[in-house]
């Protein structure tokens, strides 16, 4: 196990309090620039709120990460080509955020940022496979990296849709990734110190973003923390990994991973087009089961904790004890998506499998009831 010495400690300390005073202290200045050139979130039929809100709060996350990265002076090799990608995931942020761009032009920009991050070395260059060894992956060691930023800079800022949502399951699933950081052996007192940052800044902005919101992170700050978290991934946990390790990052993203995924299925078999806008994502679907605001949110933060503590126990199992874990999350993940809808509410291939197998042919099956807890 590597343990932080009591003078990192401390460092960490006093940059945690500066990231978290800065984002603090940022919001009111940025609600008053985001006003002034109306970079606002208005209400439409997709969105729940009912008011225009400012829509730049991702600044205070990058105000009081960049003040936390002064304090440190952290030394790196890759911090910045890290940067460099950060700026240029701001940038497409802040246009998306004042001008609603569109994807053609957003995926571009993300390929980008992420090709900077990689060419540097930050990738995942090997995969130990069970009963095969290593296996080296060559060009597609680029590829897979890349795809891995770019996908996961995206799913953060698709569950960004409730007051609160995006930045908590952002600090639990970074948090997660401090503690396996602690945890596993060796110096990662870069990803460690990048991660605090992270959450110092992001729990500051949330003051202000708890439901009611006084201002929303939008794409600046979606984009930038889920540009964030792929990377300090690759960093922690990737580089050279076991195919069961390899999923780690995924479980400790489980949330915003399997809505981006089940929405994209959702939208193909709807014969949408995959980055079309709708209201089907998980927290659509709670708030449309009755759920509160505030309560919807709640239940996800529930749900990104427990798949970060799935995550961690993950690390010290075996390799069949692994397998086992796995099956056992997937079946959940699969069964709840068809329970709350998120394939559609007529859509429960599983769960009307297991309905026959475990049902008797006399017993009557009343599916509907469940997308309706009220009744």
């Amino acid at each position: 196990m590597y343990v932080l010495g009591g003078g990192n400690m401390t460092a960490l300390f006093i940059a945690f309090l500066i990231s978290l005073v800065a984002s603090i202290f940022s919001i009111p200045l940025i609600i008053k620039l985001a006003k002034r050139f109306e970079i606002v979130d208005k209400p439409n039929k997709r969105n729940v709120h009912n008011t225009p809100v400012p829509s730049l709060g991702g600044l205070a996350i990058i105000a009081g990460t960049a003040a936390g990265l002064l304090y440190l002076n952290l030394e790196n090799q890759y911090l910045y080509p890290v940067i460099i990608g950060a700026i240029i995931i701001i940038l497409t942020g802040i246009l998306d955020d004042k001008y609603n761009v569109s994807a053609k032009l957003k995926f571009p920009l993300q390929l980008v940022a992420a090709s900077v991050v990689v060419t540097s070395g930050i990738m995942i260059n090997s995969i130990d496979l069970p009963f095969v060894g290593g296996v080296e992956l060559g060009i597609f060691s680029y590829i897979i990296s890349v795809l891995w930023i770019v996908g996961v800079t995206n799913s953060i800022n698709l569950i960004d849709g409730l007051d609160g949502l995006a930045g908590g399951v952002a600090v639990i699933a970074i948090s997660s990734i401090v503690v396996m950081a602690i945890i596993d052996p060796g110096n990662h007192l870069f990803i460690i110190s990048l991660s605090v940052l992270l959450i110092g800044s992001t729990l500051g902005f949330l003051l202000f973003n708890f439901h009611p919101a006084k201002i929303f992170m939008g794409d600046t700050g979606a984009l930038f923390l889920g540009y964030s978290i792929a990377v300090i991934s690759i960093l922690g946990l990737f580089k050279s990994v076991t195919v069961f390790s390899l999923l780690i990052p995924i479980i400790i993203l489980a949330v915003p991973i399997f809505d981006t995924v089940f929405a994209i299925i959702r939208r193909t078999l709807n014969k949408q087009k995959i980055y079309m806008a709708d209201k089907g994502h998980l927290h659509h679907c709670l708030l449309s089961m009755g759920y509160s605001h505030r309560k919807t949110v709640l239940i996800v933060y529930g749900f990104s904790f427990f798949f970060g503590l799935c995550a961690i126990l993950f690390t010290n199992t075996t390799l069949w004890a692994s397998l086992l874990l796995l099956t056992v999350l997937l079946v959940v993940v699969e069964v709840y998506a068809e329970f709350i809808g998120l394939m559609g509410q007529e859509r429960q291939p599983l769960i009307n499998a297991m309905k026959r197998i475990f049902l008797s042919e006399e017993t009557p099956i009343r599916s509907k009831r469940v997308f309706n807890p009220k009744r």
